[in-house]
């Protein structure tokens, strides 16, 4: 079991499990937007006897503790980032490529103030096809 992230998982309140920690370092380090199969399949090349079910658990369980965020973003498929921060999104719709963008990147004026409406929340989806874009941008 790694330390550091034994720690982090520690420091957000749940107990790290081999199976946990096998999730974490994967998902809470990817710049990617993997679905729940996505990362049952990518550690279960180093961690083979995990579960759907355990990975699906983990990933809610990230979510509950505000480690991961869960989007759903493109063609009805939820994903999940790392990423927890204010940003947005923008999707290669050639190649399904899930991008951060900077918050401050796009103006949404009035949006908090919208006439009936309480705003809790927003982020806003570009759509499009991405031209050299820095992966971090």
């Amino acid at each position: 079991m790694r330390p550091l992230i034994a720690d982090h998982l520690r420091n957000a309140g749940i107990q790290p499990s081999a199976q946990r920690v096998a999730v974490a370092e994967y998902v809470l380090a990817t710049e990617d937007h993997p679905t729940a199969d996505q990362v049952w399949a990518k550690v279960r090349k180093s961690f083979p006897m995990i579960s759907r079910a355990t990975v699906y658990n983990t990933l809610n369980l990230f979510v509950k503790k505000r480690l991961l965020r869960q989007f759903v973003l493109n063609d009805g498929k939820t994903v999940f980032d790392a990423r927890v921060s204010r940003h947005h999104h923008f999707i290669d719709e050639e190649t399904g490529r899930i991008y951060d963008l900077p918050w401050e990147a796009l103006a949404v004026s009035k949006l908090e103030s919208l006439n009936g409406f309480e705003v809790r929340e927003y982020q806003v989806v570009v759509r499009g096809r991405a031209k050299n874009y820095s992966r971090r941008g």
